[in-house]
């Protein structure tokens, strides 16, 4: 495994690659699956790897494919961006998941993987993670992951329909990782015996 993998016990994040476009192509067009995302739906295959490239080139991300230990299956994707090791802060987002695995514990252990990526490896002061205003699934998550609200930014960005949507922001801050670290193992393992 090169440095950028993260192991966990039900999942385990790889360098996302152009390679994983396929396997990603059935959540990506998901209607359900894609519905709060701030970029059009990918249509096809080829679109999908368009995406993707552009994601993989930019020098400020780190992307993953989110793979299912138990066989070895991509289930998702998530990123890191906005990463910025002067200001000492990331942004992670860029997130979805099949929604067959919706409810159990593979956001959650993503989460913790990528957390602890950017706390104990990278050393940052700050993460931060937005979501659309009328995406209260989400909301309700991070607050559940032990992030904080800090705010709304106000017509922050286009949404493909062309309405403006308000972001909410939500942050982590290293001292606040340890015990969110600890709450997101117990979810984890919980999620994993149910």
């Amino acid at each position: 495994m090169n440095k950028w993998s993260l192991e966990g016990t039900v999942v385990r994040l790889v360098p996302l690659s152009a390679d994983h476009t396929e396997a990603l192509f059935p959540s990506a067009t998901d209607p359900e699956v894609w519905r709060w995302m701030p970029r059009p739906r990918p249509e096809s295959v080829g679109q999908l790897r368009d995406m993707l490239s552009e994601m993989i080139a930019d020098p400020t991300r780190r992307c993953f494919a989110v793979q299912r230990r138990a066989d070895g299956t991509v289930i998702g994707s998530t990123s890191m961006y906005d990463l910025d090791l002067v200001e000492s802060r990331t942004e992670i987002g860029a997130t979805w998941f099949d929604r067959s695995c919706w409810g159990g514990p593979y956001n959650a252990e993503s989460k913790l993987l990528l957390f602890g990526h950017a706390f104990d490896d990278l050393r940052l002061a700050r993460l931060a993670l937005r979501t659309d205003n009328l995406n209260v699934r989400s909301q309700r998550a991070l607050a559940r992951l032990g992030l904080v609200h800090e705010g709304t930014l106000r017509s922050h960005m286009r949404r493909p329909d062309g309405s403006r949507r308000d972001s909410l922001y939500y942050s982590l801050l290293a001292d606040e990782w340890p015990a969110v670290r600890d709450a997101l193992l117990a979810r984890v393992a919980a999620r994993r015996v149910a």
